[in-house]
């Protein structure tokens, strides 16, 4: 199979979340280092890739503002970031769609290269995992998928499936690990918290 284009990618930023364990507060839209998190992730994402969508159910102007389509998602209720993926499948016209959250500032800036050079191998999902002899860990969110897989997904949801590790290892799934030298420590990190945005902003420093 020959390799996928980065035209042939779109990134979606993933800003849907209830943003409970923040007071109820629009994560995607909190500072980090002067901007949004959501926009920080945009700008992160968008020389990776070829098209950018992101996904937001709420202040979707603020998110609009920024020149992307927003989508919202694609299951009542906050569903979960499975929601916002099936939403990003659903608009996605190219053959390949990526999705990273919003609350990760700081991941690779090979992300998508590295995720889109294990899926010739025939895989439909590709996931990231921080890679350390300490605690090795899958980060299911970083997926790259095909657009294809968009009735596959809206089932596992209508079925009342939530995990998004549960949807990628029914896909068979391949894990790319990202590790020194190529990555550092924080680069998967997130925030749920306002206190863990502040520590993520101070460690970043």
């Amino acid at each position: 199979m020959a390799a996928i284009s980065q035209d042939d990618i779109t990134g979606l930023v993933l800003a849907g979340g209830r943003g409970s364990r923040m007071g109820g507060l629009d994560k995607g839209l909190q500072p980090f280092r002067g901007q949004p998190l959501a926009l920080r992730a945009l700008q992160r994402l968008a020389p990776q890739t070829g098209a950018l969508l992101v996904n937001a159910n709420r202040h979707t102007a603020d998110y609009a503002a920024w020149g992307h389509a927003v989508v919202a998602d694609a299951a009542p209720d906050f569903a979960g970031p499975l929601a916002g993926m099936l939403a990003g499948l659903q608009h996605c016209r190219t053959g390949w769609l990526v999705t990273v959250p919003c609350d990760s500032p700081l991941f690779p800036l090979d992300l998508v290269a590295q995720l889109a050079a294990a899926a010739p191998s025939g895989m439909a999902v590709v996931t990231a995992r921080a890679a350390s002899a300490a605690a090795p860990r899958l980060q299911p969110v970083f997926c790259l998928m095909a657009a294809r897989l968009a009735p596959a997904l809206a089932h596992y949801l209508a079925q009342g499936g939530r995990k998004v590790g549960e949807w990628a290892a029914l896909q068979d799934a391949v894990q790319v690990p990202f590790g020194p030298p190529r990555d550092h420590a924080l680069a998967f990190a997130n925030a749920n918290t306002l206190e863990e945005l502040d520590a993520l902003e101070a460690a970043a420093r």
